[in-house]
Order: structure tokens, then sequence, then C-alpha cells
């Protein structure tokens, strides 16, 4: 709708903000015109200070500053949107301070109007990890976009089993495009814009410095219709997720673990004080949104099918917990050799019930 490069001029100057850069678009109804503005007619606009309107008329690096952005994104096949382009997510215009532009890979579609967003911890439990794969899989599935910040642990693991069932996901950084972070999802950044979208509010070179990840997880919550905790310290990054969902009438959801784990106390908190609704499945997550969400599934809940097993292999099936166990445990539960369960549980694997872990160990899925 307007130029991109005047829009990035105005978003390179001193103590110029998202906020400040919409009301003085609002007011001379184009960037152009506010760029060419006297300072006098600059400081007429609520919140522009003459100190503001001094750094709008004498900014001399906002086209260097310009050029070079529009180059760098060029040269990975990106694309800049701004808050005022159709494309923008409906959903994120609603926040209190959404970003005037998006830096993007891929393309938004009118199916991410069904988003939910899955955070955690980086350093998550074999039950959490279990759960966060199991959560994005079946809403993913459901026709819903999966929403996360591309960090390690929970939200590369809400990705990765959106892409697995050829569902939508979208990954939104506190760095440049051109940064990833953490380095090792370089690849599944790739695989996202290919299927999904990749966003971010910084400029092209920006570094993940940490405060940056406050204001990136604000988009995450913004963009859509609730969030999901998995595991979270109280302090964790999670829970200023969960806060900001709140701070924008969205929905937040936790996902309950053992009393006995630090990194399950940030969800248990969320319950406790009444901010969270439990979540054991998708259901609970559907039966919250109610009519925000129904027609936006693309089928309704599936019924399970049965998945066949010799008697040997429900003895082992059985055995299992949700919680990883050795072979030799299972064995020795199951009553049988180390040899012929490890046979029994790749069978079970196959079937896609079971699922191996470094170390010999097995957990149910």
């Amino acid at each position: 709708m307007f130029n991109v490069r005047d829009l990035l001029r105005l978003a390179s100057t001193p103590k110029i903000g998202p906020h400040k850069i919409r009301l003085l678009v609002s007011h001379f109804h184009d960037p152009a015109e506010v760029l060419k503005a006297s300072p006098r007619a600059l400081i007429k606009v609520p919140g522009i200070e003459k100190k503001i309107a001094s750094n709008i008329v004498h900014n001399k690096e906002g086209e260097r500053f310009a050029d070079d952005q529009l180059k760098r994104v060029n040269r990975i096949g990106g694309r800049i949107i701004t808050v005022w382009d159709a494309e923008y997510p409906e959903l994120l215009k609603k926040i209190y301070d959404p970003p005037t532009l998006l830096f993007v890979l891929g393309s938004f579609s009118n199916l991410d109007k069904g988003s939910i967003s899955i955070v955690g911890t980086r350093t998550p439990s074999a039950y959490g990890q279990l759960v966060a794969e199991s959560l994005s899989r079946d809403l993913a599935q459901l026709g819903l976009t999966i929403v996360s910040g591309l960090a390690r642990g929970i939200d590369t693991i809400a990705h990765a089993a959106a892409l697995k069932t050829k569902g939508r996901t979208i990954a939104v950084l506190g760095s440049g495009l051109d940064v990833p972070y953490p380095a090792e999802n370089r690849r599944l950044l790739e695989t996202i814009a290919a299927h999904g979208v990749v966003a971010s509010e910084f400029p092209m070179g920006t570094k993940p410095d940490a405060t940056n990840f406050p204001r990136r997880n604000r988009i995450v919550s913004g963009m859509t219709l609730g969030t999901v905790v998995v595991e979270s310290a109280e302090d964790g990054g999670a829970m200023i997720t969960a806060s900001t969902a709140l701070d924008q009438n969205r929905e937040v959801f936790a996902v309950p673990g053992s009393i006995m784990e630090k990194r399950t106390a940030g969800p248990h908190k969320l319950i406790r004080e009444g901010r969270a609704k439990l979540v054991q499945n998708v259901d609970d997550i559907l039966e919250e949104l109610g009519p925000h969400m129904r027609h936006l599934l693309k089928r309704e809940h599936m019924p399970e099918v049965a998945i066949e097993m010799s008697l040997f292999e429900k003895k082992i099936y059985d055995v299992l917990k949700h919680e990883p166990i050795q072979i030799d445990a299972i064995a020795e539960l199951a009553e049988t050799s180390t040899a012929d369960a490890l046979v029994l549980l790749l069978g079970l694997e196959f079937k896609g019930l079971v699922r191996q872990l470094p170390g010999k160990m097995f957990i149910r899925l």
C-alpha cells in the first residue's frame, strides 16, 4: 500500500518506534509526506516532540539504511510487508503495538486465522517433548497453524511436528531473517519458509540479543488465538509469552507435569492462579476456543484407528509408560529376554506406538 523504502527510512530514525510511525502516517496519510514535512508540521502530531521532529528531518542515514535493508532481504528471497497491507496477519493488527514492518520468508495465508502458539523451555523432559509433539501434530492435522519462536527445545519440536504432518507453521525470530538463531535450526528455518512463514520485525543483520526476545514473544502470542505453555520455569521466556497473550486478551493453556520438576513450575503457576486452562489434549483447547475455532477446522476429530498388535507386542506395550524406561527394565517387567524385547520394540516403533531415546530408553506414544 505504501512505499516500503519510505517506511524503512522512518524506522531508522532515532526515538521512533512502530507506534509513532503509525501516528505520523495516520496524520499525513502517507510516509512520503511525513519525510517531506517541516519540523513545525511534525510537532502537531500528538507524541512527536521537537527532538523527534528534528531527527526525522535530519536523518541522513535513512536512505542508506533503506537501500541496505532492501538489498539484504532481496538477497535471501524475502519480502517486507507493512501493517497496512492485506497480507499482514489480521490478529496481529489488533494488539496494542503491532510491528509496522515484518520481514518475511514465505507467505501468510487465510488459513493462519486459525493459529495456536506452542511455547516452552529450551531443555524439555522426555514427557515435555512428547506432549509438544502430540499437541502440535493433532492441531496441525485439524488444519490449524502452529506458531512458535524457532528456539531450541519445545519451539523446535512444535515446528517440526507440524511440518511432519504436512501442516502449516510460522516461526517468529528474535533476530534478523539473515541471522538464524539457533544456528543449528537454519535448515528447519528453510523448510518452514517453504511450507509456511518465517517472520521478524527486526532489521536484517540484527543479532539475537536477549532484549529482542520479549518483543518477539508479543508477536508469537499476538498472531494466535491462544498460547499453549508446555514446560517452563516460573521466570522462563514462555511465561513472558503467556503474559503477553493475557494482555492481548487471548487464551492461555498450560500443560501440567510433575510437581518435582522445576520446568513445570511455570504452567502450574498459571493453572493455580486461574490464568490458564489445564490442557491434557486438543479437545481442551477446542472446547475453550469454541466458536472462534470450529469454522476454521479442516475436519472434525477423526476416530482413532485401532493398531493391531501381537500378544507379545501387547505385553511389551503394556509395560511401557509415558516416561522413559531402559531396555533391561522393560525385558524384566515383560518377563522376556533383552534381545526379544528389542525386536518387539522395533516392531512397535514402526507402528508409531513407541519411540526409542538415547541410551536404549523407550517411551510409549
